[in-house]
């Protein structure tokens, strides 16, 4: 029996490893508002030191790299394109399509051309490190907020941008990978795959995101907390789907988690609450995986480190300011909001998960090309990150700070409520200085059940003004909605 016992004290032990760090990384959110450096670096960094300071420690396989990160990535792209949702997006479209898209390209195209004639890195391998230098993380940029969210479009078109560029810098560099190299045919083959990978992503992605609402609400569960289990599982075949026929998964459950994001739902917060608990843990898991990865040896040579740093200085002050600002040209856009976008591209995990696709792949001189990305992400979030508070202060870009709500008022219904409007008060609003009497007295027959200020609830009277920032809720007929979100919406 010892052996048996010994096995499974050496379980616990991880176990209680695991927890222990997972219970670190939650609480070191509270440190990430002070020192601005997010706490997905300071995992990064943890897990890379334990790995070399121990050796008893060993890095997980390739493949077990590629299959934890895949399932992470699944979990924080369809919680992204849920918290878009279609409005949000559809709002911002074209920004978000063309920095993705275009962008990605132009990023990937600027990168291998300092690798290439600044670095001395041949042609082929230049192309691969930049591809996998080219998706941003805009969630490292919130998690530095803190509290603080952007207003205005620029959040929505950073967000959208990771979104659509992490498939994008995916199966872009799977499409290289197979090519095998740089020519006129390998060109082809790589138009070829990365446009059947993205329609069939997108493709899968909204078909499939229709079929889930439709089996969200036609088919009731007999407990809430298994609603958000399904959508979870859902999210899981959509992505299998869509690889088994060859296309974008990650693109298919980000495309679905949009369609879902803002519909008409059972348990739709519950649901959204759960995937943004998951897509946290994730992120978490991804970055603790990935510093297992880092060898700490190989990115103090100064072929990896001094290449690295060129890269990630030219991606930051050059190659994304130009790229990204042809892009976003005939988007109308304020200049503060113009100019945060274009120097918030912050790098995540989807970088090092590509960089451990070079050397998956075996490609020539893998590990010192592994280490450039690695420099590059850790340059990005150090130094990119810690400014983004500072550059936000100085262009004055609007922010409002959202601080938890603990305490809910909730009202269950065993069928799905019609006539009920939500509206948030915009600042400059019609509706900014009226009473509830004045409200209806233009809008119609409705009814205000509950105005929302400041976290608290306010007495609904006839004289009761409605300032900016309020919470209202209103019973009303349908056909109402649009009358009453123009009275709402800046005017």
């Amino acid at each position: 029996m010892a052996p048996v016992v010994n096995d499974t004290a050496h379980y616990a032990l991880i176990i209680l490893f695991s927890s222990a760090v997972g219970l670190v990384a939650v609480l070191a959110n509270r440190l990430t508002e002070r020192v601005k450096i997010p706490v997905a670096l300071l995992v990064l960094v943890g897990a890379a030191v334990a790995v070399n300071a121990q050796p008893a420690l060993h890095a997980p396989s390739t493949q077990t790299v590629q299959r934890v990160i895949t399932l992470a990535l699944v979990l924080v792209l369809f919680d992204g394109g849920m918290h878009i949702g279609g409005s949000r997006f559809r709002s911002a479209i074209v920004p978000i399509l063309s920095i993705g898209v275009v962008g990605t390209f132009f990023t990937a195209a600027g990168g291998a051309l300092v690798l290439h004639y600044v670095c001395g890195i041949s042609w082929y391998l230049a192309v691969l490190v930049a591809t996998a230098v080219a998706p941003t993380d805009p969630a490292v940029v919130f998690s530095v907020l803190g509290k603080r969210q952007i207003a205005g479009r620029s959040g929505t078109i950073l967000e959208g941008e990771s979104g659509a560029n992490d498939p994008v810098g995916i199966s872009l560099m799977v499409s290289l990978l197979a090519a095998g190299g740089l020519s006129v045919a390998g060109f082809a083959s790589v138009g070829t795959e990365f446009a059947q990978q993205m329609v069939i992503g997108a493709s899968v992605g909204v078909i499939g995101g229709r079929a889930l609402l439709i089996f969200i609400r036609r088919v009731p569960l007999p407990s809430e907390g298994i609603y958000p289990l399904r959508t979870l599982a859902c999210s899981l075949m959509l992505y299998g789907v869509a690889t088994l026929a060859h296309g974008s998964g990650f693109l298919a459950v980000f495309v679905a988690g949009i369609v879902i994001g803002d519909a008409r739902a059972p348990y739709q917060s519950e649901v959204k609450r759960f995937h943004a608990a998951m897509a946290g843990l994730a992120e978490i898991v991804a970055f603790a995986v990935l510093g297992l990865t880092v060898d700490l040896h190989v990115l103090a040579h100064p072929d990896v480190w001094i290449p690295g740093l060129v890269l990630a200085i030219a991606l930051t002050i050059a190659i994304r300011p130009l790229g990204v600002g042809v892009c976003l040209i005939p988007v109308r856009l304020k200049n503060n909001e113009r100019a945060f976008i274009l120097l918030a591209g912050l790098k995540g995990a989807v970088p090092i998960l590509l960089g451990e696709f070079l050397r998956a792949a075996h490609v020539p001189d893998a590990e010192r090309l592994y280490g450039i990305v690695v420099v590059v992400v850790a340059f990005s979030v150090l130094v990119q990150g810690s400014s983004v508070p500072s550059l936000a202060s100085l262009l004055r870009l609007p922010m409002r700070t959202v601080d938890p709500e603990p305490w809910a008022v909730a009202v269950r219904l065993r069928d799905e409520p019609h006539g009920v409007h939500r509206l948030t008060v915009a600042p400059g609003s019609t509706a900014e200085g009226w009473t509830i009497e004045s409200l209806g007295d233009h809008a119609g027959d409705i009814w205000v059940s509950m105005v929302v200020r400041t976290s608290g609830l306010v007495p609904v009277r006839a004289d009761t003004e409605l300032h900016a920032g309020d919470e209202v809720v209103i019973l009303a007929v349908p056909e109402l909605r649009e009358t009453l979100t123009a009275l709402f919406v800046r005017s």
